[in-house]
């Protein structure tokens, strides 16, 4: 067989692994998830991760259901953030209203679209929130990279501004109540759970 003819085909196969992976999980009624996220200040001191220099900005920990992900292997920042999870609590957990949602990432970014809202835009916009996922070690970047569409799951960990010695920085938001450029959390995962 045809070395080209192959590689199309596994090309091929893991595309459509790649889609129905991370199909989502919609058949869940109800909302699921309750607590809202929690941030507090913390004392925590820099610490240098991946040849960034991290500053911790407030304890993070959220329970929540994954609502994309997107996957980095090239950008600016993907070395020290190679996934992206928009993750939804409260009322963003739940299937009657993620059912009628179109929901989609891409370039650090998380989209919504809705022909017509199932709850309010407000709702929409503080109870979902695209997150950069950095993971504390290697332990946590193989859980992230098991994590599907539809799942739930439990985080701790720090949000962060981090910076490398060519002047890149990048910093996280510290509410859920903004939208737009800078609105995405960056999260230092230090314990992580999927259900």
């Amino acid at each position: 067989m045809n070395w080209k003819l192959i590689v199309f085909i596994g090309l091929i196969g893991y595309g459509a692994y790649q889609h129905f992976a991370n199909q989502p999980d919609y058949t869940t009624a109800g909302t699921l998830v309750q607590r809202v996220p929690e941030q507090t200040n913390t004392k925590a001191a820099a610490f240098t991760h991946q040849q960034y220099s991290i500053t911790p900005l407030a304890e993070f920990s959220i329970e929540a259901r994954v609502l994309a992900r997107e996957d980095y292997r090239f950008d600016r920042g993907a070395s020290l953030s190679p996934v992206d999870l928009a993750l939804g609590w409260g009322p963003m957990t739940d299937s009657q209203v993620l059912s009628q949602i179109s929901i989609s990432q891409g370039n650090r970014f998380y989209y919504w679209h809705a022909n017509t809202l199932p709850i309010a835009r407000n709702a929409i916009e503080t109870h979902s929130a695209n997150m950069h996922m950095i993971p504390a070690d290697d332990a946590i970047a193989a859980q992230l990279e098991q994590i599907r569409v539809g799942q739930l799951v439990s985080l701790e960990g720090y949000l962060v501004q981090a910076n490398a010695a060519d002047g890149f920085y990048w910093k996280s938001s510290l509410t859920r109540k903004d939208t737009g450029a800078g609105a995405c959390e960056l999260v230092f995962v230090k314990k992580l759970i999927v259900q």
